[in-house]
């Protein structure tokens, strides 16, 4: 497994992190147990965040007595300076640390700077200055506002989405934060379960020298899955290339990423970031996941979409949404009714 240096942090771990959003679905005994494992493994990355509810407790659990083994990131969704206090001292405490190796502001949709009025930037440089934080960076679903973030030069990190199926612009912010020495993590390296082959996924990966990606996490199944690459690391082959354009094909142009950051502006509580792209999860996962009662109810409450438009102004590839809602439904009617076959 090859080993990236996180950009100005100085920051050195294998290409390859736990993303640890996934576990706040396990029990404490369960999540301590594959955190271990993941770093008995060879992981040394662990990302989560303040608003994972229980995530930062079960790092906190797992890596107690041995924080100087592991490197810890986690996120503030502070829109004030007194907020990410707030957030940080409990962050401390539920990791039961000192320190946090990488401090980020979460989903930011402005970049915040020195003297906007906000103090957040004043205050990620107070903690970093008191040594409650090594270093500091940002994540984002918003091009726009990633872009400008790794122009400004005042973060230390980026966390973006980025997969093989990611559009040219998004390879160009990539190359910017190289350019920039801002180390990047890969969010959503599976396209939010769209890529369902860890292999390929990883094969890619091996060749984006400036990216470390974070895989969410949460069976032990999936953790020996992506170890198991630590002794072998997956070859950009004939095979893997015939799947990524394969995929690139077959997911080009409008297709729901699911990064649901229009989620909480719908009105009737859909949930877009899955109901928008059922019929490529029926078609790209084993379909049992996504036929069960939970799921006819979802995609029924999808057929209460008003169309007022809130999801399309949020979506940060400018999709129709509500036309994809739309499409989705039909295809899942048939799927139901036996029109449609898939695994």
């Amino acid at each position: 497994m090859k080993d990236l240096v996180l950009g100005s942090t100085g920051i050195k771990t294998p290409k390859n992190a736990f993303g640890a959003l996934p576990i706040q679905r396990v029990s404490m005994d369960e999540a301590v147990k594959i955190l271990r494992k993941a770093y008995e493994g060879g992981m040394t990355y662990f990302d989560t965040a303040r608003a994972y509810s229980d995530s930062e407790e079960k790092l906190g659990n797992a890596f107690k007595g041995m924080r100087d083994k592991v490197f810890i990131a986690t996120k503030t969704a502070g829109k004030t300076g007194d907020d990410v206090r707030k957030d940080l001292d409990t962050s401390l405490k539920m990791l039961q640390t000192d320190y946090i190796d990488v401090y980020q502001l979460h989903q930011i949709a402005q970049v915040y700077r020195p003297d906007d009025g906000t103090g957040v930037y004043e205050a990620l440089e107070e903690a970093k200055k008191a040594g409650k934080i090594r270093h500091f960076g940002v994540t984002a679903h918003l091009l726009h506002v990633a872009t400008e973030a790794a122009e400004s030069g005042l973060y230390e990190t980026m966390q973006y989405p980025f997969s093989y199926l990611s559009m040219d612009k998004e390879f160009d912010l990539v190359k910017l934060c190289a350019e920039k020495n801002m180390g990047y993590i890969a969010m959503k390296s599976l396209a939010g379960g769209l890529i369902t082959d860890s292999r390929v996924a990883m094969a890619f990966m091996n060749q984006q020298e400036h990216v470390l990606p974070i895989w969410g996490i949460q069976k032990e199944s999936e953790l020996d899955e992506w170890l198991s690459y630590m002794h072998k690391d997956p070859e950009m082959d004939d095979e893997a290339r015939a799947v990524i354009a394969r995929d690139r094909e077959e997911l080009s142009g409008e297709f729901c990423r699911g990064c649901a950051y229009c989620v909480p502006t719908c009105p009737q509580h859909i949930t877009i970031n899955q109901c928008a792209r059922m019929g490529l999860m029926l078609r790209r996962a084993p379909s049992e996941a996504w036929l069960t009662e939970y799921w006819q109810n979802e995609m029924k409450k999808a057929e209460t979409c008003i169309e007022c438009g809130m999801c399309r102004t949020k979506c940060p590839y400018g999709l129709d949404t509500p036309r994809l809602l739309k499409e989705n439904i039909e295809d899942y009617k048939k799927v139901l009714a036996g029109e449609i076959k898939v695994q």
